[in-house]
């Protein structure tokens, strides 16, 4: 069988005798397939050098980024630093606010337990610096995290202190009620002067002018005001927590019943209605139900709110 042939005639435009070619059909096929050999390699050395080009860009990029997340990363970690240190401040004070409460301190362990983290956060060799970093600053955030919230609840732990410390305070009988001379004390059992008979003194006698004031020893409800047998013109005050004072033989009573007083607010002037042989105040306190002498609970040189 004859090998297939092309003839190409190649005809000039001047007057040269025109040129007749065979070239074989194998010879054709061979040339095709190196050109298109060529062509795939160009190609994919354009196709290399585009995407090694592109490559390179990238890896540029995400290198100036990294270096400048690290720089923020960096900086975030000296101020999470910064609000440690706040923090330890914050934690002293509380150990004095609690002091000032009346709550026990903050054990150490538990203290120390809103503190660090895991150690493996930071000690990977392998680890990139941006890693790295981040795993120390997520490891900080979390323990200040726990710092935080240990500080929140012990603070509002001793407001809450604080604030039933105060109002306790306030109801303690800590002033004399009036200005005068102590003439009898709290007894069991004494010689009552006019009855002439033994009997309980459940509080104590001072002796003043007539008219002179009387103030609340503390902050309180007045829940009687009036006359009763024995006692005169009298007023009762309930200050709470179990507390109740009582003022008898007042020449004049200044509050009624109901009414909310202060310590050191005038309640009613020094008489002596009653059995009394004389002007005085009769002042009781009375706790549970039970009277228990005056001067326990009365401050020297106390100032009144």
């Amino acid at each position: 069988m004859a090998r297939r042939r092309w003839t190409v005639v190649l005809v000039p435009h001047d007057s040269e005798p025109s040129r007749i070619v065979e070239v074989s059909y194998s010879a054709i096929k061979f040339v095709a397939g190196i050109t298109v050999v060529v062509i795939g390699v160009c190609l994919l050395l354009g196709y290399a050098s585009l995407s090694r080009s592109i490559d390179l860009s990238r890896t540029s990029r995400l290198e100036t980024e990294n270096r400048e997340l690290t720089e923020q990363l960096g900086d975030l970690h000296g101020r999470m630093h910064e609000l440690g240190d706040t923090l330890e401040a914050l934690a002293g004070r509380d150990e004095r606010i609690r002091l000032l409460a009346n709550l026990e301190p903050i054990a150490p362990e538990v203290r120390e337990a809103g503190i660090g983290g895991p150690a493996a956060a930071a000690a990977a060799p392998t680890r990139s610096t941006l890693a790295r970093r981040a795993g120390e600053i997520r490891v900080d955030l979390n323990a200040m995290i726990r710092r935080a919230n240990l500080l929140a609840t012990s603070f509002s732990e001793a407001a809450d202190s604080l604030v039933s410390h105060r109002e306790r305070l306030a109801a303690m009988p800590s002033i004399m009620p009036t200005q005068g001379w102590l003439t009898s004390a709290f007894s069991r059992m004494r010689q009552h002067p006019i009855l002439h008979t033994a009997r309980p003194h459940e509080g104590i006698d001072v002796t003043a002018p007539a008219g002179t004031p009387i103030e609340a020893p503390a902050a309180g409800r007045v829940t009687s005001a009036g006359w009763q047998a024995g006692y005169g013109n009298v007023v009762t005050v309930d200050h709470g927590y179990g507390i109740e004072t009582r003022f008898a033989h007042a020449s004049k009573l200044l509050v009624g019943r109901g009414q909310r007083v202060e310590r050191g607010q005038n309640i009613a002037l020094v008489g002596n209605t009653g059995l009394a042989t004389g002007p005085h105040l009769h002042y009781e306190v009375h706790v549970n139900g039970r009277p228990v002498d005056p001067l326990r609970y009365v401050l020297p040189d106390v100032v009144t709110d």
